[in-house]
């Protein structure tokens, strides 16, 4: 019967990255015996859940292959409904053919999860529910990915390409444990910054560019931290270059970054989450390196633009 449903299920989802390896045999990380790699199966159940879904619902999962490397993908959406689906089909329509695809949905009060049902056979588990922020939510997507490489692309963002994923060689990248590449915005290829950049409180690529490697070394690293509730990404990313993990530049777009978020825009909160983070992850010469940045940036930003009037 298994099989059958199996069959099934792929027949009605042909062509999708995140249906062509399924199976019915549950992964030894959703026991209660999964030890420190283990996965939730769903988020706890509660009043506040407003619903929940997927593949993994319905008994099928996915495995980690030494040739093809499990991908999560995991998406953050509240009341995104204008851009929900644009992410979601970047995501199941890649070539490559070993993806987890996880949704957290805030408990959006718009269209939004009549959008991801439309895709729930596409998608491992989604769930529509409050949370504390979007960090919060991705931490819930952590808890959940069972894969060895995890993404976060967010609603309004996508892959650059239907092939980003199949270009990154992650079946030789087994001594890394973070892989980043370029972004694509404004009609134009963003390059990434140096990495020592990190030592000075700027993130040196786009998020969404980025995967973190699951694993025993990383358990630890691998968590957003949610007093810094805007500058939570770069902190996560500097812990991992603090302990010396190895990066992986992939010298390509990965993806096409939409702008805008919490991030974005320059408030007293974001710095102040900005020195703590720098000062927790390089002490004082963190901040004295992080103060002399904002500097030299301000004064190039100022010549820019005296330029740009001279010019005009």
């Amino acid at each position: 019967m298994a099989d059958h449903l199996l069959e099934d299920t792929a027949m009605t989802s042909s062509g999708y990255s995140t249906t062509r390896r399924l199976t019915t045999d549950r992964p030894s990380c959703f026991g209660p015996e999964s030890g420190a790699l283990s996965a939730l199966l769903k988020t706890p159940d509660s009043e506040q859940k407003v619903a929940e879904g997927g593949l993994r619902l319905q008994g099928f999962y996915k495995v980690s292959q030494n040739e093809k490397p499990l991908i999560t993908v995991i998406t953050v959406v509240y009341n995104g409904a204008e851009f929900i689906e644009q992410t979601i089909l970047s995501v199941i329509e890649q070539s490559y053919d070993n993806v987890e695809y996880i949704v957290i949905d805030g408990g959006s009060k718009d269209s939004t999860q009549d959008i991801i049902k439309r895709y729930e056979h596409a998608i491992d588990y989604w769930v529509s529910e409050p949370d504390s922020g979007i960090y919060s939510a991705m931490n819930k997507g952590i808890a959940l990915a069972s894969g060895e490489w995890l993404n976060f692309m967010n609603s309004g963002d996508r892959f650059f390409t239907k092939n980003s994923l199949s270009e990154i060689p992650f079946d030789d990248l087994n001594d890394y444990e973070f892989i980043y590449g370029d972004k694509f915005q404004n009609n134009e290829v963003v390059k990434s910054f140096p990495l020592e950049i990190l030592r000075s409180g700027v993130i040196h690529a786009c998020h969404q560019s980025m995967f973190f490697r699951k694993n025993i070394e990383t358990l630890d690293m691998l968590r957003y931290d949610e007093r810094y509730r805007i500058y939570s990404d770069y902190d996560l990313v500097a812990r991992f270059y603090r302990n010396e993990c190895k990066f992986f530049y992939h010298r390509s777009p990965v993806s096409v970054f939409q702008g805008g978020g919490i991030s974005s825009d320059v408030s007293s909160q974001k710095r102040k989450d900005k020195y703590l983070s720098v000062y927790s992850n390089f002490g004082v010469v963190g901040i004295f390196r992080a103060l002399s940045y904002r500097i030299i940036a301000y004064r190039l930003l100022a010549k820019t633009d005296r330029d740009s009037k001279d010019g005009s």
